[in-house]
């Protein structure tokens, strides 16, 4: 065999091998499902940082979350669903931060109530015992 023949022979070989890698990719991404499961964890995390003060405590964090549902809502509606997984992950990571920084920002809040409250209550003592 000559040495263009063999040369030849690897070229078809690799484009094979090249086209075979873009055929199984292109297949794996047609069989991703619709994330629907997360879809509703998500949209029931933003829901409830929403609930928790999160417009009030948390309000950047909030509104990527809900930034990145509608993106989400979009791509599923695309029938992207890789992206669509990939950002209603996000937005229930952003959903919780934002829920977890309104119940610490409230317990703060609570806290330096009752330092407050047992400040007046301290002076009150001791005006009464003079």
């Amino acid at each position: 065999m000559k040495k263009t023949d063999l040369l030849r022979s690897f070229q078809m070989m690799r484009g094979i091998g090249v086209s075979a890698a873009v055929a199984i990719f292109i297949a794996g991404c047609a069989s991703i499902p619709a994330p629907t499961e997360q879809m509703a964890v998500s949209k029931v995390a933003v829901s409830n940082a929403t609930s928790a003060g999160g417009n009030e405590f948390a309000p950047q964090a909030l509104k990527s979350a809900m930034e990145k549902m509608d993106a989400a809502e979009r791509a599923m509606t695309e029938q992207d669903y890789l992206r669509a997984r990939q950002l209603a992950e996000q937005a229930q990571v952003d959903a919780q931060l934002a829920a977890v920084t309104a119940r610490s920002a409230k317990a703060q809040k609570a806290a330096q109530e009752l330092q407050e409250g047992n400040r007046v209550l301290q002076q009150e003592i001791e005006r009464n015992a003079q």
